[in-house]
């Protein structure tokens, strides 16, 4: 038995879950979400909590046990408390900023980069912090990817964009030869 899956998730207060025709759908303060069930597994709500179960012992049925869990956990935590990711810029000159639904982004190139911010996403800039914030964990932490991907780390001085409290294993550079042959 899946440990991650046969653990009850909580309906917290203020959120409600149906599950209709396949379908999961979580309401809350911050939004709705959805997902759709997989067909090896069952989803029903009683007494408060959502519970997942396995329709067999397949292969594909104990696969996607937890999983299908995990996705309505986060569903149920995105609605009420929603999801964060925060990148820092290194850099001398490095900057960013927001220009109508576009985050633009100074980072050592020729020209700025600006990145279209998706609809349910909402970014802040604070200097050299860009926080990512929205009620879905996946598109979240997609865009966040997106973002670092624009100027990933370099292992040399460590300049570039990463996610806060990222460690950075650094290269030690090239140095000048000692007493070879001239």
């Amino acid at each position: 038995m899946s440990r991650i899956g046969k653990q009850p998730i909580e309906i917290q207060s203020g959120v409600t879950v149906d599950v209709k025709d396949g379908v999961v759908t979580v309401r809350g303060k911050n939004g709705e979400l959805s997902v759709n069930v997989n067909p090896n597994t069952t989803v029903t709500v009683e007494d408060g909590h959502v519970v997942v179960a396995r329709k067999d012992e397949s292969k594909l049925a104990r696969s996607a046990h937890g999983l299908q869990r995990s996705l309505i956990a986060n569903m149920v935590t995105g609605v009420t408390d929603g999801f964060s990711k925060v990148l820092e810029l290194h850099g001398v000159g490095f900057r960013a900023s927001i220009q109508g639904t576009k985050l633009v982004l100074g980072v050592g190139y020729s020209h700025d980069v600006e990145f279209e911010v998706p609809q349910d996403i909402q970014i802040a800039v604070d200097g050299t912090t860009i926080t990512v914030n929205g009620i879905d964990k996946q598109l979240v932490g997609q865009v966040a990817a997106k973002i670092r991907e624009v100027r990933k780390p370099e292992p040399y001085k460590g300049k570039g964009i990463r996610y806060k409290d990222e460690y950075i294993i650094r290269k030690a550079g090239k140095t000048a030869a000692t007493g070879g042959p001239a």
